[in-house]
């Protein structure tokens, strides 16, 4: 079917309610107003107030009940509003949730999803924009994915809900109405990377918003005859690697393109393990096309701060000419 990805989230989300009782969701205005992106629109009404849980406005309060309602046989499914609202819960996040399974020698599962809208392009406020994907991709106990298409949003989503593992799920905000086909099954393992486009000159390596970005870089410069490949990671923790090595040692070059600032960032990892495990058949350095190292900007700087075509073009033409 096609849908949004908004929609294909709904989709998920109902899916998984019906067929598990002991799903929940919550979070802030996730069930009257249906959540302030309306993905959780309709599922009270269909489930109640005891599945579809609305929260008071405490990120920390949030995900500290669905650790311990997991500890007791649940599998919640928290909503943060925005992305840069998540930090009150962050202690919670890397202390306990990452942790437990550990700690307990595996005698304790969390499976706990907290799905976040990330990044920016939609011209909001501050503390509603930001890439803070690194952060939880460093943590080690929790799955990281991003999803780009509503594919992706629909079945990323069902298998993290599946998933005894906890699951930090990011949701691209400026794609939530992009529309695309969903099957009727998933065709990838959550950790998993896509080939978008395959190409044979040098490859794309990105995640989330981005992805959209770079197939029409991949697009512009096909007009100047070279050929892009573009691979969407999808899992940020754990990284395919296998799969970005198999695709950079066929076109020998790379870069590595995403919303967060560059210092510090997933891309770094990502080309560390290119010069790793690829370095002899790499024709150049791995180039990163990323945020400036500045916090969010106002919204009518947004568009400078967001990696655009022209910048990725530039990295992609220094590196074919390298």
């Amino acid at each position: 079917m096609t849908t949004t990805l908004s929609r294909a989230l709904t989709t998920a989300l109902h899916h998984a309610l019906e067929t598990d009782p002991k799903v929940l969701v919550m979070g802030q205005d996730v069930g009257g107003l249906g959540g302030v992106f309306r993905v959780t629109d309709g599922l009270q009404k269909d489930f109640g107030p005891d599945r579809v849980i609305d929260t008071p406005i405490a990120e920390a309060g949030i995900v500290g009940t669905a650790i311990g309602l997991a500890q007791r046989g649940y599998r919640p499914v928290c909503e943060i509003q925005f992305d840069g609202f998540v930090y009150p819960a962050f202690n919670q996040i890397v202390s306990q949730l990452a942790k437990m399974h550990a700690r307990t020698g595996g005698a304790i599962t969390l499976p706990v999803v907290i799905r976040i809208p990330v990044s920016g392009g939609i011209g909001a406020v501050e503390h509603h924009s930001e890439s803070n994907e690194a952060y939880f991709a460093h943590t080690a106990g929790l799955r990281v994915v991003a999803a780009a298409t509503p594919q992706d949003a629909h079945w990323l989503l069902r298998q993290a809900i599946e998933s005894d593992d906890p699951v930090i799920f990011f949701e691209p905000k400026c794609r939530y109405w992009s529309k695309g086909e969903v099957a009727d099954g998933p065709d990838l393992p959550m950790h998993a990377a896509r080939t978008v486009r395959p190409g044979g000159d040098l490859t794309l390596l990105t995640w989330g918003s981005m992805v959209e970005t770079c197939l029409a870089a991949a697009a512009a410069a096909e007009e100047e005859g070279h050929d892009l490949e573009v691979v969407d990671l999808r899992s940020l923790a754990p990284i395919d690697v296998e799969a970005l090595v198999g695709a950079v040692g066929r076109t020998g070059r790379a870069v590595v393109v995403h919303e967060a600032p560059v210092t510090g960032g997933l891309g770094g990892e990502v080309a560390a393990s290119l010069a790793e495990r690829c370095f002899d058949r790499l024709e150049a350095p791995v180039r990163r096309v990323g945020g400036f190292d500045v916090p969010y900007p106002a919204a009518r700087l947004e568009s400078h701060y967001r990696p655009d075509l022209d910048r990725v073009l530039d990295a992609v033409d220094r590196t074919l000419a390298y």
